[in-house]
């Protein structure tokens, strides 16, 4: 009986987590993917260099680039990904959000 009332405290510890978790991954990803690609396509640095100028958490993202689409994604491993396409004349813009 011990371990089943353990058991349902830990789960309601990580799904209160993981909400606000997600969230700060999404809002993360989608302010480094925006950063990076002005970095990158309006600055004209290169994405390790745009990586530089990033601190704290969202240091921890993984930034790549699609040179074709003049696109930056940045990625928190499997919690969140968000992407930012450079437009000329709109600067970068994100994609939008898929839930």
């Amino acid at each position: 009986m011990a371990v089943l009332a353990l058991l349902g405290l830990v789960i309601a510890g990580v799904a209160w987590i993981w909400t606000p978790a997600g969230r700060y991954a999404h809002t993360g990803t989608a302010y480094g993917a925006r950063v990076a690609c002005s970095c990158r396509y309006l600055g004209g640095r290169s994405l390790a260099d745009c990586h530089k100028d990033m601190e704290g958490p969202v240091g921890w993202v993984s930034l790549s680039e699609d040179p074709a689409a003049h696109s930056v994604t940045a990625s928190y491993l499997l919690f969140a990904r968000q992407t930012a396409v450079f437009h000329e004349g709109w600067g970068c813009q994100l994609q939008p959000w898929a839930r």
